[in-house]
Order: structure tokens, then sequence, then C-alpha cells
């Protein structure tokens, strides 16, 4: 029976993906099926599909994958965006398991000698604990994604180490030739600069500061004084080593903080650079507040950050096992009703979705060109969790299944 497994798979899948495999299926023992010429799927081990007996879909297949037990032949981008165009072309939303889909899939489960206690979760699926944004467990959650490796994330990001969407200007027809993500990202820190109306001898508050792109920035280029709340330790090790470098010193202090614990505001300014995502739903309102409590009536405060519709705000169960735990986004719309809420006036938003879809075109296309490099610093794991991330997230920006906007504000005099 093992030796028709791919066979069996695809006739229990049949009515699950709407007719036949929208990918060329490979399984360990030897047996394939599926269309010719389609992205090719590996089962490598019955524990893939163990996997996916215990956590059906998109989790699931996440933890085989970056096991290796699954795997994708070829470029894994290209792989999932016909995958979702099939998902699309053929109406489909969802699983609804009937008996005969159970049964089937127990035949599959018994065949591949699958069944059994569930796997141990993979070593890079994040385990944070407490209560739900509380300093200790956010303190965790986001030491879980930016404490992994500077030198990691700067095999990915520009030499900036900007960590949101550049402004891509030649996009807009003004820029030399040439162009890139590095030109981008100094294009996205001007123009965050500008709007906030940065003058020499302001004071600047950057509430997740990341490696410092927009404090230093903002400190060299425009003559501000910076403060910058992180609350990861590897990355205000990585901005104070840049600010000696630079001479900065007195002009940007970088802090281990937590946006709940500011205390010598308010400021000229505020800018807080796809980090309101990290906050979660029931907070927000305390952030928005923060916000607020941290400008001088008449200053300007600006927030770049992820919306998303419809369920899963977290991003999706990989997303919010394996890189961002706790993270919650929505709607632009409800966050400005927030930011109101808070006390705040909307001056102005900006969709930069397309941009975003640039940001990780390149950022994946430096992933790729220093893999070899990644995976000998992190790991083989890691490397795949972060391809997947980095896919993912492209696909998600490309399909329009997620956005990003810069919102800009200001206190009422």
């Amino acid at each position: 029976m093992t030796a028709a497994l791919a066979t069996m798979i695809a006739d229990v899948l049949r009515p699950v993906v709407g007719g036949e495999l929208p990918v060329r299926l490979v399984v360990w023992d030897g047996s394939e099926a599926g269309p010719a010429g389609a992205p090719v799927v590996r089962l490598n081990s019955p524990d893939a599909i163990r996997r996916l007996l215990w956590a059906p879909g998109e989790l699931g297949a996440a933890q085989a994958y970056v096991t290796g037990e699954l795997d994708v032949d070829g470029d894994l981008n290209s792989a999932l965006e016909h995958l979702w165009k099939v998902v699309r072309d053929r109406g489909l939303s969802g699983v609804r398991p009937t008996p005969s889909i159970l049964a089937g899939v127990g035949r599959i489960a018994k065949a591949a000698g699958a069944l059994g206690a569930p796997p141990e979760p993979p070593a890079s699926q994040a385990r944070v604990k407490g209560r739900l944004h509380s300093l200790i467990r956010d303190r965790a959650a986001i030491s879980h994604h930016y404490d992994l490796s500077n030198d990691f994330y700067a095999l990915i990001l520009d030499p900036q180490m900007a960590y949101s969407s550049g402004y891509w200007m030649d996009s807009r027809g003004n820029a030399a030739p040439g162009y890139g993500l590095e030109d981008a990202q100094r294009d996205k820190l001007d123009l965050v600069c500008r709007k906030i109306g940065l003058k020499p001898g302001m004071r600047l508050l950057d509430i997740g500061c990341g490696w410092g792109s927009l404090s230093l920035h903002a400190a060299q280029h425009y003559g501000v004084d910076v403060v910058g709340v992180t609350l990861s330790v590897e990355q205000k090790a990585f901005i104070d080593a840049r600010i000696k470098e630079r001479g900065l010193e007195g002009r940007a202090d970088i802090r281990v903080q937590d946006y709940r614990e500011i205390p010598d505001g308010p400021f000229d300014a505020v800018a807080s650079l796809e980090m309101g995502e990290h906050v979660g739903q029931r907070n927000y309102p305390i952030y928005a507040a923060a916000l607020f409590n941290n400008v001088v009536p008449g200053g300007r405060v600006l927030v770049q950050q992820m919306s998303r519709r419809g369920k899963h705000p977290g991003g999706g169960p990989f997303i919010e096992s394996f890189i961002a735990p706790d993270m919650h986004m929505r709607p632009v719309g409800e966050t400005l009703g927030f930011l109101e809420g808070a006390g705040l006036e909307v001056e102005a938003v900006e969709a930069m979705r397309r941009d975003y879809v640039r940001t990780l075109e390149a950022w994946y296309a430096r992933f790729e060109q220093n893999h070899d490099a990644a995976v000998a610093m992190m790991g083989e794991e890691i490397a795949r969790v972060w391809r997947l991330y980095l896919v993912g997230a492209l696909r998600s920006f490309a399909e329009s299944r997620m956005g990003v906007e810069q919102i800009l504000c200001s206190r009422p005099e």
C-alpha cells in the first residue's frame, strides 16, 4: 500500500483542493502524484504527516517545513504564488472535514506509519509565558525575534539596518539609475523627519527604535536630540556602538525601556515605525495615550504600521508561533479611531503596501544571496524559518492581504 502513498494522498485531498493536486507531490517511499510541471513538494518523513494530523493547515505545514520533513523544490516564492493563484481560481476557502475525508486521513496515517503522539515542536518555535502583554511577556516576545543576532539581520537588511518598509522613490518617477534598498530606506527616514517637522535643537522620541536607523539619521542629519527606546538588549548594544562610531554621544540616548515607562516627556516630536503591531489590541489605547502624552501641544506624531483585515490579526499561525508572538494588526480605520480616541488629530494617511512588496523582494534577494552564511551562523532550521517568513510576508503584501500606512498626527494646541 505504501508504494501508492502519494496517490492515496491525492485521492483523499481531491475534495479539499477542488480537484487535482496543485503541486507535484513526491513522498519518501518513492511514490509521486500531481501534475508534471507544477511546483514539487516533498514529504521526506512520516513526521511531516504526523505534524499535519496534529496541527492541520498552516502551523503543521510550517513545522514540517522548518524541520526539513517537508520541502519545496526551487524558489519558494514562486511556489507559494502558484498555490495562492490556485486557491483564488478554485474559490477555496478552508477545509470542512467530512466523514469520508476523516476516514481517508486515517488510512493515510496508518499507511504512512504516522500514527502516534505529536512530534515535539521545532526548537525555533517561540515559547513565551505570562499574562498577555505584561511587561515581562512583551520583553520575552521581543527578545525571541529581535535578539536573534545582529550579524544575522545584517545579512538581510540594508546598511542602516532599517527593519520596516522603505519608500521607493524610483516607483514615483524621481530617482537616479541603480536605485535600491539602501536608497529607499534613506528616503523613508527623510520622509519621516520631514513629516514631523524636525529642526536642529528639537527633541525626538523614537518608540521601538529597532537598530537605530531613524534615531541615528535624525540626530546626524537633522541636528535633533533623540531618545530611542527598545526592549532588545542586542539592539541597544548595536546602536550604542554606532553612536560612538559617528560621534553622536550626547545626541542620541538609547534605552532598554517599555513605551509605558518613559519618564521624561513631552518631546517636540514622536515617531514609532512598525512597533504598534506588537502592543496588542487591548493595550493599543495605552500605546496611543503614550504617543499623545509624550508630545508637546502642537507637536507631530508619525506612526508607520502594518494593517490587516479578517481573521488571524496576528498574521497567521506560522507568524504567531515562530516570528512575532502576540502581534496584533487591524484595519487602518480602526487604528485611526484609537489614535483619535487618545486625543490626537489625524492629519494624513499614506498607503505604502507596494513599497513593502519592493522592500521584501529586496530582503528576500539578500537572504538568498547570503543563505550559506545564514546557515553557518544560525543553523539550517533558523534559515528555513526566515525563508518561509520572508516569502510569506512578501506574498501577503503582494496579494493585498496586508497593508502598511504612515499615519501623521498632531497633538492639538
